[in-house]
């Protein structure tokens, strides 16, 4: 039976644990240079996957390495970073035009994006952690997929206005910086831990 409650509950704690997290960044990025709908389309289904893979088997997740876990996310975020800082600007305008990108294009990379950063996350084994605890996958489930839509949803939207008043060759630049510093912590916790 469906608790309102534990989705409540659920919702909460992950929405603010998501929101200074790396999905905002990823949202606020794609969203800045692709159609809003076409990111939030792949974004939400790899949500919906690392939730499920979260109820089903959340708890194998709290048995791998943190240390690995730590390097193979930062090693990830210093090849993003690199990525941003070594690709030739394009050109504001052409970026804009909604019929810049695919709907699958936008929204696989989208969907890759998330799945690949999110494997692991604080979220997703929290999420593991209250499905075992209230017993209760399918209103965890609906909390944790709302709040983590909600989250990559503002970040998204933040993408897209930004972007009116910002050149995005400074967004880039600015979120490879961003992507960088979260690297280096990625492996720093990695060898220190």
């Amino acid at each position: 039976m469906f608790s309102f409650t534990v989705a409540a509950v659920v919702f909460g704690v992950v929405f603010l644990a998501e929101l200074p997290d790396k999905t905002a960044l990823a949202g606020l990025m794609l969203g800045a240079r692709y159609r809003a709908s076409y990111v939030f389309a792949g974004v939400a289904a790899a949500f919906a996957l690392h939730v499920g893979l979260a109820l089903a088997a959340g708890s194998v997740l709290t048995l791998l390495p943190q240390r690995l876990l730590s390097a193979i996310v930062g090693v990830l975020f210093l090849g993003g970073a690199a990525m941003l800082l070594l690709k030739k600007d394009e050109d504001e305008e052409e970026i804009r035009k909604p019929a810049d990108q695919s709907f699958w294009k936008v929204s696989g990379a989208g969907f890759m994006l998330i799945l690949v950063a999110e494997f692991g996350d604080l979220t997703q084994i929290m999420t593991a952690n209250l499905a075992a605890r209230y017993d209760d996958p399918l209103s965890v489930g609906v909390g944790a997929v709302l709040a983590l839509w909600a989250v990559a949803g503002l970040g998204i939207l933040g993408g897209r206005t930004l972007m009116k008043y910002v050149p995005l060759r400074l967004i880039t630049k600015v979120a490879a910086l961003v992507m960088l510093a979260l690297g280096a912590f990625g492996v720093y916790e990695a060898v220190s831990g």
